[in-house]
C-alpha cells in the first residue's frame, strides 16, 4: 500500500512516499507553495503518479494535544484535498517531526541553507515512517491475537 505524506507549510510543502509494500518512506522534492489550486492539483497528480492509496497530512497540534491556528489551517487544507483525490486523506499528529528533522539535519553537519531546503522533506519522511511503523506494529499485534 502506497502512502503519501504531506508536511503542510505556508511557504513549502514537504513530501514523502512509501515504497509499494508500505515499509519504508522516501522523501520527495519539496513543493514550493504557489496558489492553493495549483498546490492541490500538483498533489492530486502525485497521488496518481504513485498510485497512492492513502494520504496523511501532518497535524501540528499544540504541546498538550490541543488545536492551534496552524492545525486549523491544515484541517481546512486536508478537507480541500479530500475533494480532489480518490483516496482517504487523514490527519496525523506531527508535533515532534519538525524538531526531529531539524535536529537530524543539524547533527549531519549540513550548512544552514541546505538544512532549510531539506527540513520539510525530512519532516514528511519522519511523519510517514512513523505511520508505517505504527501500521506494522498493529498488523503484528493483530496477527499475534488471531485465533
Amino acid at each position: 500500500m502506497r502512502v503519501l505524506a504531506i508536511d503542510f507549510g505556508m511557504r513549502r510543502i514537504g513530501l514523502a512516499v512509501s515504497d509499494a509494500l508500505g515499509i519504508t518512506a522516501q522523501g520527495l522534492p519539496t513543493l514550493p507553495r504557489t496558489r492553493l489550486e495549483d498546490d492541490l492539483r500538483k498533489l492530486q497528480e502525485l497521488t496518481v503518479e504513485y498510485s497512492t492509496e492513502r494520504v496523511i497530512v501532518g497535524n501540528p497540534l499544540g504541546h498538550g494535544g490541543g488545536e492551534t491556528a496552524m492545525s486549523r489551517k491544515v484541517a481546512e487544507f486536508a478537507e480541500k484535498l479530500r475533494r480532489r483525490v480518490s483516496c482517504p486523506v487523514d490527519l496525523r499528529d506531527e508535533r515532534l517531526t519538525s524538531v526531529q528533522a531539524n535536529r537530524a539535519l543539524r547533527d549531519s553537519g549540513l550548512t544552514l541553507g541546505k538544512r532549510l531546503r531539506a527540513v520539510d522533506r525530512v519532516a514528511a519522511t519522519l511523519l510517514l515512517q512513523s505511520y508505517l511503523d505504527f501500521l506494522s506494529n498493529e498488523r503484528s499485534r493483530n496477527a499475534g491475537t488471531a485465533p
